[in-house]
């Protein structure tokens, strides 16, 4: 049976106040609010264009879900309720400070299976910067709570925000596996207009700099089984046209940082000596290996004189 995941962004809902780097309706591109009419009339018609024999996960996200009234929270999820014959999981993101036993027990009453957190720090300076209002500390305690509710956790972090560096960026990735949760996201911190960041005296990460610190995190993701559901922010028509002050913003961001874990791979291939520029690799680590518009096979033949050739594993005809 094919599986589908329904995204329905709920800008700003719940959230008491606006983070210094937050524009939730730019990074969306919803301007307007979203009702439960709005997103019953959205589920149909998402329901209209697939399989009968397909399920659907629904992901609240954009705001925060639990900071919505909690009567609000319920209208909602009732009406996800009502297409449970083809809803097999709803995903919400929110804040780590808006989760509460009373707000578990109307989630786990109407099947939410994965609840995503903006931990986005582990470092407490920076999340004060940020404006976050929150300590890593109910990060902490409200991943726990939702772990013994058996529910999945997820933990969404950010480069490079105001009063971060790498090895700030490094620690909050430790930290956070430390929790162990099921998934994470990973974004890199923009400027965008209309935010308090824009206001201040702070400068983001270079796209290359930003690529290469997401490269090492996914890493350590990886390493520790955490799984990565996103690296950069999706795609959208407001951040294409402008609303991006400054920052590493690029729509192939996740791409770029993939080609630089292989690039170190190889690299340390080359150090062993006797490497020809073949590498074995699956189908779906040729681009990688390649890189973002050939970045690592022009890398290795200006830098070493070496012509990078992927071959598919059990590929006789190279």
């Amino acid at each position: 049976m094919r599986k589908y995941n329904l995204p329905v962004f709920i800008p700003h809902l719940g959230c008491p106040h606006d983070c210094a780097f937050c524009n939730q309706k730019k990074i969306t591109g919803v301007e307007s609010d979203v009702t439960p009419e709005s997103v019953e009339k959205k589920i149909t018609d998402f329901l209209k264009t697939t399989e009968k024999e397909s399920e659907i996960e629904i992901a609240f996200f954009g705001g925060s879900f639990t900071g919505i009234d909690i009567s609000l929270q319920e209208e909602f999820l009732l009406i996800a309720d009502k297409f449970r014959d083809r809803v097999c999981g709803i995903r919400l993101s929110t804040r780590p400070d808006y989760i509460s036993d009373e707000i578990l027990d109307l989630l786990v009453k109407y099947g939410v299976t994965e609840i995503e957190l903006g931990a986005q720090s582990s470092d407490d300076e920076v999340l004060k910067i940020n404006r976050r209002g929150h300590t890593f500390s109910d990060t902490v305690k409200a991943s726990g709570m939702i772990k013994e509710r058996g529910i999945k956790l997820g933990l969404q972090m950010m480069l490079g925000m105001a009063g971060s560096n790498e090895e700030k960026d490094i620690k909050t990735a430790e930290d956070i596996i430390a929790l162990k949760p099921d998934s994470t996201r990973i974004y890199p911190t923009l400027v965008l207009s209309g935010t308090a960041l824009e206001k201040m005296d702070y400068e983001p990460y270079s796209l290359e700099e930003a690529a290469e610190i997401a490269s090492r995190v996914i890493e350590l993701f990886r390493e520790n089984n955490v799984k990565i559901l996103r690296i950069g922010l999706h795609e959208s028509e407001e951040l294409r046209s402008g609303s991006v002050v400054k920052g590493p913003y690029h729509p192939a961001f996740g791409e770029i940082a993939e080609s630089l874990i292989w690039r170190r791979k190889i690299e340390k291939m080359i150090e062993k000596g006797g490497f020809d520029g073949t590498v074995e690799c699956k189908p779906s680590e040729v681009s990688k290996i390649i890189g973002h518009k050939k970045m690592n096979k022009l890398y290795f033949y200006n830098k070493h004189n070496i012509m990078i050739k992927p071959i598919v594993k059990g590929d006789n005809n190279g």
